[in-house]
């Protein structure tokens, strides 16, 4: 029962397919992790049930050689003995020559039962080295997959690192890219950006305060010039330009152009 336990569960273990386990697994490197402790534990276990079952293997093939070494050597003494007797027949001695007989026969006797259990042992004997043969396969092929195993977790250790160090380098890539609006570099850059805007803001809005003082010392000068070319019409003078010359004192003046028609 232990046998066929252990020879089950090495033909399961071989029979594993590693690939899809690691698919259908939440976690593949701890799954692999697991597998190998697994494996090895199984490996050692199936390593002492097959040098057990080899060690049996042997005490049978021991037995076995040795009756087949009794059945030879019975057959010997058997001839030994028949030859004695046809030599004391021969002589005469009928006496001798018939216990000589008896104990070829004892002989011939011995001969058949070690055959006997020599050939019932051939069929135990051809079973066990089918199964010894099943279990060096079987545990072959459970050390190809630990190796396998190994190697795939060493594999995607590796790949786990190689990811998490570029991971960082697109991390820190990423924190001194000047085009990524995201990055320290490129947040800074926006500040400086709006401030700069808002200086310019100020500096438009102050030239347009100035352009209009301007414009209010302009039409305070012409204001001052039509008072005082009419202070010179009142003093009968002449002013220094056509009063009708200029477009601006019409427009300073507010005036209906029917009141001229009156003078």
């Amino acid at each position: 029962m232990v046998k066929q336990s252990i020879f089950g569960r090495i033909a399961q273990l071989a029979k594993a397919n590693i690939n899809s386990l690691l698919d259908n697994a939440e976690d593949p490197q701890k799954m692999l992790d697991q597998m190998v402790r697994d494996y090895t534990n199984n490996i050692a276990e199936a390593e002492s049930a097959v040098a057990q079952t080899i060690g049996n293997l042997r005490m049978l093939e021991d037995d076995y050689n040795e009756d087949v070494r009794n059945a030879h050597d019975w057959g010997n003494k058997a001839l030994a003995a028949s030859r004695k007797a046809d030599e004391f027949r021969s002589s005469g001695d009928v006496t001798d020559a018939e216990k000589f007989d008896n104990l070829a026969k004892v002989a011939l006797q011995r001969q058949m039962a070690a055959e006997s259990e020599a050939k019932g042992a051939e069929p135990s004997i051809a079973s066990q080295r089918e199964v010894v043969d099943k279990l060096k396969t079987g545990l072959d092929q459970m050390k190809g997959k630990l190796n396998q195993l190994t190697s795939k977790r060493n594999e995607l250790v590796a790949r786990s690192k190689t990811a998490a160090a570029q991971s960082q380098v697109h991390d820190a890539i990423k924190s001194i890219d000047i085009m990524d609006p995201t990055s320290e570099v490129g947040r800074f850059e926006e500040k400086i950006r709006r401030e700069e805007a808002k200086v310019r803001g100020q500096q438009e809005l102050a030239a347009s305060s100035l352009d209009a003082q301007f414009n209010q010392l302009e039409d305070l000068g012409e204001q001052v010039e039509i008072e005082a070319r009419l202070a010179a019409l009142k003093s009968g003078g002449k002013s220094t330009q056509a009063i009708g010359s200029g477009n601006s004192a019409a427009s300073a003046s507010h005036v209906d152009e029917a009141d001229f028609d009156k003078l």
